[in-house]
């Protein structure tokens, strides 16, 4: 019995000396990268016009932090949250193609099988009859050759008139293959809501059910719908607009449904549920336990299946694959009238970003890789050091705030690495418009120069009640504002 309860001991001790450190967002070194993307996000939507924005940071089991920034609706001062509903339109293709998965994983499914076998109606104009089979494989990869969409003009306002499946039906013999199969990438909606029919046939349930019964409702993504949840209307679902016209301004994006493209384009949801999605792919994947898929599906689903001749262009099954800063990166984007967002994750380090907003010209892929570049090396120190915090006085919240220069220019000072930082906005790129200091003297910093050594004086002035009044550098003022 005494070894018995010693081993156990052991086994416990072991288990809390090893168990991996928990990332919390009261971490210095996390609240430090959560307030820079704060301050960022909230001047881009003032300088460049866009209505509202929700952002997730995910890593691993865990929401790391989640906010909304701006109006889910402008006019009725409804304001963007972490549970506003978006539509998120391309990102539908990965409920799609992971249903197509499931499918294949109970044998009902062969995705090297021309679609044709599960489609009887699909008879599209063979231009190529020498070229490989339209198969689910290809258009899970965007490669069968397939026209991007179906021949209706539903990109086009002010009705966007998507069509329904019996009309899809109706048109599909008038259209012909773009390219041979297996020859290029040509992005397909209508392969995708092909692939969504097939589930549909297959299954022996409608797709939105087959969907809703064995991915949604199994992974708790209770705001994720196969369809634009109008009746959410000046509630939780946001209004969509216009990009920036060139008068000024954004016009107000009338309602519409995705009907018979759903699968490819229908889907709405929110930041907080595709964090959860984020969640679900990095448990498997190391659990390495079926939850809705099995692992090695999922693995098979974010290696690359395609990449193009100029080898600009790299497919996954459903997923969008790419290297970048010698990182791997899967997920997918999604643009409709009047949203755009993106789901970025990184498996290997267990972190996601989800990035939705409700104006049309914005990019949030770019806005998901910069939040990513902020918060990646915070997290990562707080993983390998988690005792370890770099010293920071509270003495210099005092100088923080927003600074303008009488020629308009304005400078955020905020705390970052542990000292005083100056980030000029408006930018693209936040980490490349940080200047960091180093403090010197009293209510004196220099500038740190990329190769360590420090620059000119930043100096701050104070009234006689202590409040800083004035920031200066190279002689020239910027006046505290805030």
């Amino acid at each position: 019995m005494k070894k018995i309860f010693s081993l156990g001991l052991i086994i416990f001790f072991l288990a809390f000396c090893f168990a991996p450190a928990q990332v919390s967002k009261d971490d210095p070194r996390i609240n430090e990268g959560i307030h820079l993307i704060e301050t960022w996000v909230e001047a881009q939507l003032d300088y460049h016009d866009i209505p509202g924005m929700s952002v997730s940071i995910i890593h691993d089991q865990d929401i790391l932090w989640t906010q909304g920034f701006g109006f889910a609706d402008r006019e009725k001062k409804i304001k963007a949250t972490p549970s506003t509903i978006y539509s998120i339109c391309s990102i539908s293709k990965l409920f799609t193609s992971i249903s197509i998965m499931q499918l294949r994983g109970e044998g009902k499914i062969d995705l090297d099988e021309p679609i044709k076998t599960y489609l009887p109606w699909f008879e599209i104009k063979d231009k190529y009859p020498k070229a490989p089979s339209i198969t689910l494989r290809r258009i899970l990869t965007h490669s069968a050759g397939l026209p991007r969409e179906s021949a209706y003009p539903y990109w086009t306002g002010p009705e966007y008139p998507f069509p329904t499946l019996e009309e899809i039906k109706n048109k599909i013999s008038s259209q012909e293959e773009l390219y041979p199969g297996a020859t290029y990438f040509q992005y397909s909606n209508l392969g995708m809501a092909l692939a969504g029919h097939v589930v549909a046939e297959v299954s022996g349930q409608p797709y939105d059910q087959y969907v809703k019964k064995h991915i949604l409702g199994p992974l708790g993504l209770k705001d994720t719908t196969p369809e634009i949840p109008l009746h959410k209307k000046n509630s939780q679902l946001a209004t969509g607009y216009s990009g920036e016209l060139r008068e000024g301004g954004r016009k107000v994006i009338p309602e519409y449904q995705v009907r018979g493209m759903a699968p490819a384009a229908g889907f709405a949801s929110t930041v907080q549920d595709l964090g959860r999605f984020a969640s679900w792919q990095f448990r498997i994947l190391e659990n390495n336990e079926p939850e809705i898929l099995d692992p090695y599906t999922l693995r098979e689903m974010h290696r690359v299946h395609w990449v193009d001749p100029d080898w600009g262009t790299h497919w996954g099954l459903g997923f969008s694959v790419f290297r970048r800063n010698d990182k791997t990166f899967v997920g997918h984007g999604g643009s409709c009238p009047g949203y755009r967002s993106q789901l970025l994750l990184c498996p290997k380090e267990k972190i996601a970003v989800v990035v939705m907003t409700n104006a049309h010209d914005v990019s949030p892929s770019s806005y998901a890789h910069e939040i990513f570049d902020i918060m990646s090396p915070a997290i990562s120190k707080v993983l390998d050091s988690p005792d370890e915090t770099e010293s920071r006085g509270s003495d210099l919240e005092k100088y923080t705030g927003q600074y303008i220069r009488p020629i308009g220019r304005e400078i955020q000072v905020l705390i970052h690495k542990g000292d005083l930082a100056l980030l000029y906005l408006p930018t693209d790129n936040p980490l490349r418009s940080l200047t960091h200091l180093k403090q010197v003297e009293k209510n004196t910093w220099r500038r740190i120069r990329d190769n360590g050594e420090l620059g000119e004086k930043i100096e701050f002035e104070v009234d006689e009640k202590g409040r800083v009044t004035r920031m200066i550098q190279f002689n020239q003022y910027a006046v505290r504002v805030r």
